[in-house]
């Protein structure tokens, strides 16, 4: 569903004129149409960026060591490292690097020439710096969340609506809801339902994007994407100590 698809339903709702053929043709002197990308894309930021660690925008990138650098860049599309991030060189992948996460801690660790086994990370100033050195044929790795939630209609991603065509990455229903209660709260127009209406569609589609089923039973099961809720069989009574 295009932005403009959306923009039309939206203003169905909310009671405004609806765009016939453009969201951009004269929004220099329509000021509704203006409020509403604006809205279209502050709320599709806020979904794609605040609510969850979608998995249609997670990304991984991997730095090569040459032997002499220790900082790296960002990649373009970065918007923030994941949840559950970590950093794993390759020669130790069964441990991720330590993680510092005060800058003068670092430059402190830096000049006393601290450093853990595992090797060290933080970011600052918009690079990666990592420590020790990771000499040619190392590298390391890790995943972050990609700040382009916009697919647009010339080509490519971006993170701002740059013509009527372009498409919301996730979930154009989200993106309507949320700019439906929003505009509405934003008018000062009774918005409750609305917005109830708009965490119950969010609400299912992060359980859908990413399913973890609860298993207690009497059987023992061992899924990737599976949590236990009780370590034992739910009718069976035990006395502790054990």
């Amino acid at each position: 569903m295009s932005l403009l698809a959306v923009v039309q339903d939206v203003c169905a709702v909310v009671g405004v004129t609806q765009p016939t053929t453009s969201i951009f043709a004269a929004i220099g002197s329509n000021r509704t149409m203006f409020e509403m990308l604006a809205l279209a894309n502050e709320m599709a930021q806020r979904i794609a960026y605040d609510t969850r660690d979608w998995q249609g925008l997670q990304r991984s990138v991997t730095y090569s060591g040459n032997g002499t650098a220790t900082d790296f860049a960002l990649p373009a599309d970065y918007k923030r490292m994941l949840l559950t991030s970590n950093v794993r060189m390759s020669t130790n992948p069964q441990q991720s690097m330590r993680f510092i996460s005060d800058y003068d801690e670092w430059l402190w660790r830096r000049a006393q020439n601290l450093y853990d086994g595992r090797g060290e990370w933080i970011i600052t100033g918009g690079r990666m710096l990592i420590d020790p050195v990771m000499s040619a044929g190392v590298s390391a790795t890790y995943p972050y969340l990609d700040r382009n939630c916009i697919a647009l209609a010339s080509g490519g991603f971006g993170d701002r609506f740059m013509a009527d065509a372009d498409t919301f990455r996730l979930d154009e229903r989200l993106l309507k809801l949320g700019m439906t209660w929003q505009w509405k709260a934003h008018k000062g127009s009774p918005y409750a339902e609305d917005m109830g209406s708009f965490s119950d569609a969010l609400a299912t589609a992060m359980g859908h994007d990413k399913p973890m089923p609860i298993i207690v039973g009497r059987r023992a099961m061992s899924w990737s994407n599976t949590n236990a809720s009780y370590p034992f069989p739910s009718d069976q009574t035990w006395t502790w100590p054990l």
